[in-house]
């Protein structure tokens, strides 16, 4: 099953779901701020001291209309440690204009084009005998498994990052919070 087919019928159970059960629930901090579910995706990463370079990098690629609109979106949001695993020279030329189709590929294989709840993704990897494909809207697909009590997204270059904060609801979608950033299949 793909998350495009599951998400369609799953995001209105899923979002009916934890409006019930966390209506008094606060969203998780993120490098220790208050994140607002009131607040969309763009307004809560600029308030997050551990997401600049991410923050930058939607506005080199023009992406910051887009990820405040209505969605709804599930965004995987590097932190700034994950882009600093590429090398330096590597994400500089990353965020020059002449680079900004391959820049917004790349991001927006960090989004899908539905409101997905780290339960709801559990579930499907669970109905998937272990791993679930979910399709971005950048065109790739990445193979979300459990590791313990976690989630984990492997690109299609085999690069596995790690779901570190689930959950962080946003006006437009959900933000899951990943320690690597993933890559087109190169």
């Amino acid at each position: 099953m793909t998350l495009k087919t599951f998400a369609t019928a799953a995001t209105l159970t899923v979002t009916a779901t934890f409006a019930i059960a966390d209506a008094h629930a606060e969203n998780p901090m993120v490098g220790g701020a208050e994140m607002l579910a009131e607040q969309n995706i763009i307004e809560n990463a600029v308030n997050s001291p551990i997401h600049t370079t991410l923050v930058a990098a939607v506005q080199a690629a023009d992406l910051v209309d887009t990820l405040s609109g209505p969605g709804p979106f599930t965004v995987f949001a590097p932190t700034d440690e994950a882009f600093g695993l590429i090398a330096d020279e590597s994400l500089a030329a990353l965020l020059e204009p002449s680079a900004k189709g391959q820049l917004t590929q790349i991001l927006t294989c960090h989004v899908v084009g539905a409101e997905v709840f780290s339960d709801a993704l559990a579930g499907m990897i669970a109905d998937g005998e272990g791993s679930a494909a979910v399709e971005t809207l950048g065109g790739c697909v990445l193979t979300a498994e459990m590791a313990g009590d976690g989630i984990t997204l492997t690109d299609e270059n085999g690069r596995v990052a790690n779901v570190t904060i689930a959950d962080v609801d946003q006006s437009n979608g959900v933000i899951h919070v990943i320690d690597r950033v993933v890559l087109p299949q190169q």
